[in-house]
């Protein structure tokens, strides 16, 4: 039986991890907070509304960093099984939400050039927009849960089975 006390180097794998994912999980919440008072808004208050989101762009990096994390983290995890699972459907829900933003998000972004153009469909894109953030943001937030029992679970059997030794 393979001793799953945690390493240093999982456990840092498991930190930067969660780091990364309470960050992102920031700019997701924003999204879907503001979406009730956003849909209300005039085309011109919406569109000066948007604007707001110029530069977070960067939050990709923090996404590669998030990814390769929990890239980190399962393999440092495939010695337990509950947690190498629960850290892989962690990622699932990190590049399922990706799928949403690229699907939907990037598409209306594109179509209003970063809500600089207003096209005659501009409502549908900004219901497109808004509603594939909060679809998006829903993953973040299960997979940040996922996440944190996945971490809660870490070294669980080991310490369950050394329990009758002592």
């Amino acid at each position: 039986m393979p001793n799953v006390r945690s390493s240093s180097a999982a456990t840092f794998a498991f930190f930067v991890a969660l780091l990364a994912s309470a960050l992102l999980l920031g700019p997701a919440l924003a999204h879907a907070f503001e979406l009730p008072n956003k849909l209300g808004l005039s085309r011109d208050e919406y569109f000066i509304v948007q604007k707001s989101y110029r530069g977070w762009n960067l939050f990709a990096w923090l996404l590669a960093v998030q990814i390769l994390a929990l890239l980190a983290a399962a393999i440092s995890a495939r010695a337990e099984r509950r947690v190498l699972v629960l850290t892989l459907l962690a990622l699932a829900c990190v590049l399922l939400a990706q799928g949403v933003f690229w699907t939907f998000t990037y598409p209306a972004n594109v179509a209003t050039a970063n809500w600089t153009v207003s096209p005659d469909n501009w409502a549908k894109l900004r219901l497109q927009w808004e509603f594939s953030h909060a679809a998006g943001t829903a993953l973040q937030v299960l997979g940040i849960s996922l996440l944190f029992i996945a971490v809660l679970n870490r070294g669980r059997r080991y310490q369950m089975r050394s329990y009758y030794y002592y």
